[in-house]
Order: structure tokens, then C-alpha cells, then sequence
């Protein structure tokens, strides 16, 4: 593999790919240290010391901006309005019928498309920098911290509009970084740019669980979480890799003297078709009652009740709510994603067919009934991996940002594999020795 990096450099095209891409990289990070205007950077700090990065509310965007949000910076909210938005979009393309159109108009119909999720982008950045903001002012961001409300010392309606403004454009260079790495770099610009924002706070992680520890000062407890993470990233690897694939034949046709199609094929379903969605829209979706709570300042029964059951993310109640939604998130977003009546009619009008299956509508039966036996596994993973931080918070006093865990290390080890495989795919084009064998 260092040989075959070590070649990737000695290509002048690719190292400059490469070397864009570290690039930009460094400014991502910059940027992610920058303080916004307005706010008091030694109050934040004293607060993040005190509180470190774990925060029940908004532990998943502060991972998700590389600890930006609790630092408060121009990049605080990192690239999660896109992720949102580029989700939202994907789901209305299946309820609107203009924008399924769109989707089926080829490049042309895939630009407009994403023109619209980096409107919606700008949009969601104003809305949740007016959230932040507001949580910010009123001290709720850091809860028992003795100088949250003084982080934004100057409450005036200007200083307010300067740091949404401030956090929306970051969100738009962020976007723009992303699409650059994407054109001029080694592809994937926002999933590198995320993969960079939750790799930045694992060394910082594993130390908080070495400090913590009680055994031999901590290294028992670091070395197990390193042979577990170790082990998890082999699960994850294996189960991202599986597919069930669907052998597909084409009968041969003759259009002139020329025989056409008589090949044979396969359909790829994954056994995790929906991938790291679900835990986003669980987790995103246990996050309402809290913050419902946390802003009403309710002190009624049923905000106790809340408060108790689904605020610390270690009751029981709390698991099994967050383990029934991924498991339906799967199904649905699966559902919406792959549709089985188009991929047997799109077969049936080029000639395909699955060996011992009629075309047509058994066919789509026939995906339907492979997919949903392989997606209950799948389901079952995601779940099972999500709540690997909640398991961690009981057993070594770990944050809700344990590093070998949850989304993380989803999103962690699905970009890995596919920069390697783009990296692979132009080393072989130049016929060098890739990294897989």
C-alpha cells in the first residue's frame, strides 16, 4: 500500500489532485478555528474546558463540524446543512413529480437539482445560525457553565445579524470547498470534508478515555477501546462490502448483421443499502424532546418525564426508542431509494431477465423479497453499531462522541473505502500496482 502511494505521488496529474485536496483540507481546518464576531473566546473556552465536547443536544453537529459548533467559529455548522438538505431532496424527489423528472433527465436534470440543494443549503445554514445563536445567548449551550450567558456579551440586533451572516457564508465556503475537492481533487469533496471534521476530534477522544480511567492510570481502559475499535472497523468494513448479487441475463439480438446483448450480469443489492441515513434521522429525531424541554424551561410532568428518559441517552427507554427508529428508517429509506417495479421494467425493455423469474412483475416481487430479508440484517447492524456510544458511556464514562462508535465510524470507514477505491481506480488506469490485490 506505501508503494502504491508512493507511485500516486510520482504521477504529476494525481499528485496535484492529491495535493489540491490537502489543500484545501488545511483551510477547512483553519476555518474551523476562527472565532465568529461578537462572541467572547475566552468565556468559550473556559465553557468547553469545563464541559469538554460532549453535549447531549448537539453532540451529533459539533461532531459533524469537527468540535466547530461548540468553539462557535465561522465554520461552526460545518456541512451539515448540506447533508440535510441533500437528504431532504432526496426524499422529495420521490414525493414530487417535477423533481423526479429531473432526476431522470440525466446531467442536466442532476445540476438543477443540485442547484436547488445548495438554495435549501443557504436556507437551512440562516435558520440553524439563528438557532445557534439564540442557544448561545441565552447560556443553554453550555448548561453549568458559570459564564455561558456572558459568550455573547453584546446583544444587539446588528451583532445578532453579523454572526448569522457570518456562520451562512462560512456554510457556503464550506459547500464551495467541497465541490472544489470534488472537480479538481480525488473526488467525493463532501464526504472527505465530514471525514476530516469527526477524524479531527479522535485523537482528542481516546486521550479523554486514557484521563478517566482507573486502571494502570487509564492505558487498560485505552488499550481495550483501541481493541474494540479495531474490531468494530473490521464489522463495519465486512458488512459495508456484503451485497447480494442478483444474476441477470440479456438475451442476444440481431439488428442487422450485428448480434447484439447475450451477456450475463448481476444487480448488486447491499446487505446496508441505506447506509449511515437512518442513525442521522434517528438521532436527529430523539433530539426534538430534549430541546423542546431545554427551551420551554417546563417544569410539568411530563418535561420530567422527558427529561429523565431521553435527555442523558443511557435509559432504557432511550436505547429501545433510538434502536426501533433506525431499523424503521432503514426500511423506509430503502423503500424510497430502490424501487423494484422501475429496475424490472427498465430489464424487461432491454431484454434482461433473472434466470428461473419471468420478466415483469415477478421480477419486481423477486426484488422485493430478496431486499427486505437483507435489509432486516442490515437494519439490525445499524442499530447494534449506533448504540455502541451509549454502551461506552455506562462502561467507561465516555462521551456521546465515544470514537468507535455510532455514526462515526460509519461515515469514517464508508469514505475510506471509496477514496481508496478512487485512488485504485486512476492508479490503474496508468497501469501501476493499486492497493487492493
Amino acid at each position: 500500500m506505501l508503494t502504491a502511494f508512493a507511485r500516486a505521488f510520482k504521477t504529476p496529474d494525481l499528485r496535484k489532485k492529491l495535493l489540491f485536496t490537502l489543500g484545501i483540507i488545511v483551510l477547512f481546518r483553519l476555518g474551523s478555528h476562527v472565532p465568529v464576531p461578537g462572541v467572547n473566546y475566552k468565556n468559550v473556552q473556559i465553557c468547553v474546558d469545563q464541559a469538554g465536547s460532549s453535549n447531549g443536544l448537539f453532540g451529533l453537529v459539533n461532531m459533524f463540524s469537527g468540535g466547530a459548533l461548540l468553539q462557535i467559529t465561522i465554520f461552526a455548522l460545518g456541512i451539515m446543512p448540506y447533508i440535510t438538505a441533500s437528504i431532504i431532496l432526496q426524499l422529495l424527489t420521490v414525493v414530487i413529480p417535477k423533481l423526479e423528472t429531473l432526476k431522470k433527465e440525466g446531467q442536466s436534470g442532476t445540476a438543477k437539482i443540485t442547484q436547488y440543494t445548495r438554495y435549501l443549503t443557504v436556507a437551512l445554514a440562516i435558520l440553524q445560525g439563528t438557532g445557534l445563536v439564540a442557544t448561545a445567548r441565552t447560556g443553554a449551550l453550555f448548561q453549568g457553565c458559570p459564564v455561558a450567558s456572558q459568550i455573547v456579551p453584546d446583544r444587539s440586533i446588528f451583532t445578532t445579524i453579523t454572526m448569522v451572516v457570518t456562520m451562512t457564508a462560512g456554510t457556503c465556503v464550506v459547500m464551495w470547498l467541497g465541490e472544489l475537492v470534488t472537480d479538481r481533487g480525488i473526488g467525493n469533496g463532501m464526504s472527505i470534508l465530514m471525514f476530516i471534521s469527526i477524524a479531527a476530534g479522535f485523537i482528542g477522544a481516546l486521550w479523554q478515555i486514557k484521563l478517566q480511567g482507573k486502571i494502570a492510570d487509564g492505558w487498560v481502559e485505552f488499550g481495550v477501546v483501541i481493541l474494540v475499535g479495531l474490531a468494530m472497523v473490521a464489522l463495519v468494513v465486512f458488512v459495508e462490502q456484503a451485497q447480494r448479487r442478483i444474476p441477470v441475463q440479456y438475451a442476444k439480438r440481431m439488428i442487422g448483421r450485428r448480434a447484439y446483448g447475450g451477456t450475463s450480469t448481476y444487480i448488486p443489492l447491499k446487505v446496508n443499502q441505506a447506509g449511515v441515513i437512518p442513525v442521522i434521522f434517528a438521532s436527529s429525531l430523539l433530539y426534538i424532546p430534549a430541546l423542546i424541554v431545554q427551551f420551554s424551561g417546563s417544569t410539568a410532568d411530563w418535561a420530567i418525564w422527558i427529561q429523565k428518559h431521553f435527555v442523558k441517552g443511557d435509559h432504557p427507554y432511550y436505547i429501545a426508542t433510538y434502536f426501533l427508529l433506525i431499523v424503521f428508517f432503514a426500511f423506509f429509506y430503502v423503500a424510497i431509494s430502490f424501487n423494484p417495479e422501475e429496475v424490472a421494467d427498465n430489464m424487461k425493455k432491454y431484454g434482461g431477465f433473472i434466470p428461473g423469474i419471468r420478466a415483469g412483475r415477478p421480477t419486481a416481487e423477486y426484488l422485493s423479497y430478496v431486499l427486505n430479508r437483507i435489509t432486516w440484517p442490515g437494519s439490525l447492524y445499524l442499530g447494534l453499531i449506533a448504540l455502541v456510544p451509549t454502551m461506552a458511556l455506562a462502561g467507561f464514562g465516555a462521551n456521546q462522541n465515544f470514537p468507535f462508535g455510532g455514526t462515526s465510524i460509519l461515515i469514517i470507514v464508508g469514505v475510506g473505502l471509496e477514496t481508496v477505491k478512487q485512488i485504485e481506480s486512476q492508479l490503474q488506469q496508468r497501469n501501476y500496482e493499486g492497493f487492493l490485490r
